[in-house]
C-alpha cells in the first residue's frame, strides 16, 4: 500500500513539474505567485554603464503614431520589453500593470511596452483579454544593445535628463513600495 502511495505522490510531483516547465501560463502563475511573497523585488541602483542619447530610438502603436525617446526629454521613461509567449513576462505584468494605474495620468513617466516579436495585434489581445490598459508598441528603430539585449523581460528607466536610472533583465515585483518611491523620485527630479 505505501508504495502505490509513494508512486501515486510521485507521478503527481512529476505530471505538476511537467505542466509548469511546459504551460507558459502555469509557470507564469508559479512565477507570479512567487513575486507576491517577495521574491524578485527589483534593486534600483543606478546602472553602471550610462547611456544618454536617446535620440532616433523609436517606437510604434497600434494607431501607427510613432514615439522618439529624444522627443521625450523632460519626462521619466519606463519601458518594458516583453512577450505574450514568455512566461516571465506574463508573471510580472499584473505589477507592472498596477504601477502604470498609479502614473498613467501623470504628465511627467511616460510608459512604453515594447512587444518583442512586434505583432501589435496578438500584444493588444493580450492586453485585452487580460484588461490591461497599457499601450503597446513595435520596436520601429535599432535598439543599443546597452537598453535591450534580447533578453526577455528587460526593463529600462530614463530619468528627466534622458540619463539611464535604471536596468533589469528577468522578472521583478514593479509595485513594490521601494519601486514606487524610486520612480517618484525620479519624477520630482532628485
Amino acid at each position: 500500500m505505501r508504495f502505490v502511495r509513494k508512486n501515486i505522490l510521485n507521478a503527481l510531483f512529476i505530471i505538476t513539474l511537467l505542466v509548469i516547465v511546459f504551460v507558459p501560463d502555469a509557470k507564469a502563475f508559479f512565477i507570479k505567485g512567487l513575486i507576491e511573497v517577495g521574491f524578485y523585488k527589483p534593486a534600483v541602483d543606478v546602472p553602471k554603464e550610462n547611456f544618454t542619447n536617446l535620440n532616433g530610438i523609436q517606437f510604434k502603436d497600434a494607431k501607427g503614431k510613432i514615439v522618439d525617446l529624444g522627443d521625450l526629454k523632460g519626462k521619466v521613461i519606463f519601458i518594458n520589453f516583453w512577450a505574450t509567449w514568455c512566461p516571465p513576462c506574463r508573471a510580472e505584468m499584473p505589477s507592472i500593470s498596477k504601477l502604470y494605474n498609479q502614473f498613467k495620468d501623470d504628465r511627467d513617466v511616460v510608459f512604453i511596452f515594447a512587444d518583442a516579436d512586434g505583432d501589435l495585434v496578438k500584444s493588444t489581445g493580450f492586453m485585452t483579454e487580460r484588461k490591461y490598459a497599457m499601450r503597446v508598441f513595435k520596436v520601429e528603430s535599432n535598439i543599443p544593445e546597452k537598453l535591450f539585449a534580447g533578453s526577455l523581460p528587460t526593463t529600462v528607466i530614463f530619468d528627466k535628463q534622458g540619463r539611464l536610472s535604471f536596468k533589469h533583465e528577468g522578472v521583478a515585483n514593479y509595485a513594490d513600495k521601494k519601486f514606487v518611491d524610486f520612480l517618484n523620485k525620479l519624477k520630482n527630479g532628485n
